[in-house]
C-alpha cells in the first residue's frame, strides 16, 4: 500500500505534466515557417514534373554527325538529353537539350538577350557555353576543348532541329 501510494505520488505530477504539454501543442497554430511557405510557393508556381517530357524523346533534335565528328548520346532523364561530340576521337563539346518547364527562373536570361541563333534567343554564358531559348527548351553548346569556339559552337547549334522543337507537343 505504501508503495502505491508513493508511485501514485509521482506518477501523478508526471501524466499531469504530459497531459497539459500534449494538450497545449496539439491546440496551438502552427505558423507557417519560410520554408513551408517557399515550399508551397514552388508547387504552385511550376507545372507538375510528369509534364517533362522523357530524354529519349530529344534525341531527334540534334544534330547529325558529319565531316570528322561523331556525336554520341551519353545521358537521357526525364526532361534532359546530352550528347557528346567529337572530332577526329577527341570530345571538343557537350551539347544538350532541356525542358524548363519546371523551372520557373531559367528562362530569365533570356529576357534581355539580342542575340538570335535560328531565330531564337540566345545567350553566352561564360567563355565555354553558348544557349539557345526554344519555347520551354534551352539547348546548349559546351566547349570541351579550346579549338571549339564560340562560332563553332552557334554553327553547331543552329543544325539542332530547333523549328522542330519549337513545335514539340
Amino acid at each position: 500500500m505504501k508503495i502505491s501510494r508513493r508511485l501514485g505520488k509521482i506518477l501523478a505530477p508526471i501524466i499531469l505534466i504530459s497531459l497539459l504539454l500534449l494538450t497545449s501543442a496539439c491546440s496551438a497554430a502552427k505558423q507557417p515557417s519560410r520554408f513551408d511557405q517557399a515550399q508551397q510557393q514552388s508547387k504552385t508556381e511550376r507545372p507538375s514534373e510528369a509534364k517533362q517530357v522523357s530524354g529519349g524523346s530529344l534525341n531527334k533534335y540534334f544534330p547529325s554527325a558529319s565531316d570528322n565528328y561523331q556525336l554520341n548520346y551519353a545521358q537521357e532523364k526525364k526532361g534532359f538529353a546530352q550528347a557528346s561530340l567529337k572530332k577526329d576521337g577527341k570530345q571538343v563539346a557537350v551539347m544538350s537539350i532541356n525542358d524548363i518547364s519546371a523551372s520557373s527562373t531559367a528562362a530569365e536570361k533570356f529576357k534581355d538577350s539580342n542575340k538570335k541563333i535560328g531565330g531564337y534567343p540566345a545567350v553566352e554564358q561564360g567563355k565555354t557555353t553558348t544557349a539557345v531559348l526554344v519555347d520551354r527548351f534551352q539547348v546548349k553548346a559546351q566547349s570541351k576543348d579550346p579549338s571549339f569556339t564560340a562560332s563553332d559552337r552557334e554553327v553547331w547549334l543552329q543544325k539542332f532541329n530547333l523549328s522542330g522543337l519549337a513545335n514539340f507537343k
